[in-house]
């Protein structure tokens, strides 16, 4: 049995906190003609290291050569190929929705109680539904929303993390956090 759907995978990498890491990161990508399907960036626990969680789809290239181009990049601590081991990926999607009729209203509420959605803003003509959930699920809330009639779309991107003892953290310090007051007289000009 071969199936149409395109098989994607979710590369997690520490990044530094820095400006125009974020555009290394997808000239790289660009380079190499790869698409990225969804990039989501965010902070750590830690205020110099932020969390980027891209997803590519797997057909036109080797995704274990794309985490190992990664490693060049300078500013990028730890590369990972987080869909080949047990993860959680979540997707949130922001969806305004027509609901001008009882009909709407009701099968809008049907659906955010089928689906893990919520109502999070109600008005006469519309309603904003929200779901987080995996990339499937909210595929398929999103398609049993085109009929009553969607009016704007918004989705976050995949966020994903390794199940039970997988971490992915690092020891990483910035050079100039770990300086003394003394060391960093000795390293002036």
């Amino acid at each position: 049995m071969s199936t149409n759907t395109p098989k994607k995978h979710i590369i997690s990498a520490l990044v530094e906190n820095k400006p125009g890491v974020l555009n290394r990161l997808v000239s790289l990508f660009r380079r190499r003609n790869f698409n990225i399907d969804s990039l989501t960036v965010g902070r750590t626990h830690k205020q110099h290291v932020s969390r980027m969680t891209i997803v590519i789809d797997g057909h036109r290239l080797n995704p274990r050569q794309m985490v190992a181009n990664l490693y060049k990049l300078v500013n990028v601590i730890d590369a990972r190929l987080i869909s080949e081991d047990l993860h959680v990926e979540r997707d949130m999607a922001l969806v305004k929705v027509r609901t001008d009729d009882t009909e709407s209203f009701n099968a809008v509420t049907e659906l955010c109680e089928r689906f893990p959605a919520r109502i999070i803003d109600m008005g006469m003509q519309v309603a904003i539904v929200e779901i987080t959930a995996r990339t499937e699920l909210v595929e398929e809330f999103i398609g049993q929303l085109k009929p009553i009639g969607i009016i704007e779309l918004v989705r976050t991107g995949v966020v994903a993390m390794g199940r039970g003892v997988r971490t992915q953290d690092t020891e990483y310090e910035p050079a100039s956090m770990t300086l003394q007051d003394g060391e960093l007289e000795r390293y002036s000009v």
